[in-house]
């Protein structure tokens, strides 16, 4: 007897370390820097031309995305071999746009899908249209010579991660939900892709569990700061965001799940969603936004996190739709500007200025990139809110004191808008 369970004991372990061995390895190990490396370098290059919707480049952009699609074995729209869904808009008036169309713009959404059999989709998307040269409006760039805005950060990088995440899902099987790829058109101009597709979808939006979006993902700071927005749209969401730990990411929360992106779109048809965001800088909507300039090693620490997240949510069922305030309908308007690029991730008391404009009123009063405004008359400035209610008192030519923060000490200052 002591023999047999001795016998039997043995086999038992040897059984376990065959179920050990035997149990598959999901562990994603690739190292996807050089093609998200790859991915920013072509749509960002001037052969797309700034990839404007209805443009030439925007064609030769939803086809790279389509090839990619089909290079990771997602379907096409309704199992065909086009991933691509055609929508008509009316364009903006304007006598030097390179689209000869003058009644209706034709873009394309691209769309790929990862059929699991599942009864509920998770929505991967971001826009990968731009702002061509600037015709159609958009552009930051003060000169009168025709550049061509290439437009990596935004959003490029958006769609390299998308086509990361997409290669992850796909070997890490998760199964619990089915996941449709998005590669919007028309952002740039109002939302114009992802409003369509929220009225034309390939898959009922009732069947949607949730909604990631990426818009500019690739300028990660040193600090790794990060936005996520849309945190209010389930009550699950803090909870999930807070279990991530494969960064030390810096992460400020907005509950609302109404932006200036394309998860709007599927926030307003009751969908949760999630958008994420690493920050303005000085190359936005401007020619010098390009590929050499992107944090790549940043971007696949994104990828990390998003991928983590997936994970914690293919063990959970579908998350609760939630109303959110709608925190842009408090924006005060205002008549002046300072003609400074908000550090719109900052987390402490004031506004800090992550770029000044050149001839505008803080360039003329002397501030700099890095200064905290503090004051603005007798008006505290504590957030970014309170900085536009602040402008929203001032009028054109009027002279204020403003009080700033450098290096540690506080600094009055006189400025005329």
């Amino acid at each position: 007897m002591k023999h047999l369970n001795f016998n039997m004991r043995f086999f038992l372990a040897i059984f376990s370390l065959l179920q050990v061995s035997c149990k598959p390895n999901y562990e994603f190990t690739k190292n996807q820097i050089p093609e998200l490396k790859a991915d920013i370098t072509i749509l960002s290059s001037d052969e797309m031309e700034g990839r404007l919707i209805g443009s030439k480049g925007e064609k030769l952009a939803s086809d790279y995305i389509s090839k990619r699609f089909n290079e990771l074995g997602l379907k096409g729209i309704n199992y065909s071999d086009s991933y691509l869904q055609p929508f008509n808009v009316k364009p903006k008036v304007n006598p030097h746009s390179i689209i000869k169309d003058t009644s209706t713009i034709t873009g394309h959404n691209v769309i790929g899908f990862l059929d699991n059999e599942a009864t509920k989709t998770v929505i991967i998307g971001a826009h990968y249209d731009h702002l061509g040269y600037g015709e159609m409006g958009g552009s930051l760039f003060a000169s009168d010579t025709k550049e061509i805005h290439n437009g990596a950060d935004d959003n490029s990088s958006g769609i390299a991660a998308m086509l990361a995440i997409a290669e992850r899902v796909k070997f890490k099987k998760l199964k619990t939900y089915n996941y449709l790829f998005l590669g919007f058109s028309g952002e740039e101009e109002g939302l114009w892709g992802s409003n369509y597709y929220s009225k034309n979808p390939t898959i009922d939006l009732k069947n949607v569990a949730f909604m990631i979006n990426m818009d500019m993902v690739g300028r990660l700071d040193e600090e790794k700061r990060i936005a996520i927005h849309g945190t209010g749209t389930a009550p699950i969401w803090d909870t999930v965001i807070d279990s991530v730990l494969v960064s030390d990411f810096q992460i400020k929360k907005h509950a609302s799940g109404v932006g200036p992106s394309d998860h709007t779109s599927f926030y307003i048809n009751d969908v949760p969603v999630l958008h994420f965001f690493t920050g303005q800088h000085a190359d936005y909507h401007k020619p010098s936004d390009d590929a050499d300039l992107i944090n790549y090693t940043g971007l696949e620490m994104l990828v990390d996190y998003i991928e983590e997240l997936l994970l914690i949510m293919n063990d959970k069922p579908a998350p609760v739709f939630t109303k959110t305030k709608d925190e842009s309908t408090k924006a005060p308007s205002f008549k002046v500007t300072l003609g400074v690029i908000p550090d719109y991730l900052y987390n402490e008391a004031g506004m800090r200025i992550d770029g000044v404009n050149e001839g505008k009123p803080a360039s003329n009063a002397g501030l700099i990139k890095g200064d905290i405004v503090k004051k603005m008359e007798n008006i505290e400035i504590i957030d970014m809110m309170t900085y536009m209610l602040a402008l929203s008192k001032f009028e054109k030519g009027q002279t204020i004191k403003i009080t700033i923060e450098r290096n540690g000490k506080l600094i009055e200052k006189e400025l005329i808008f």
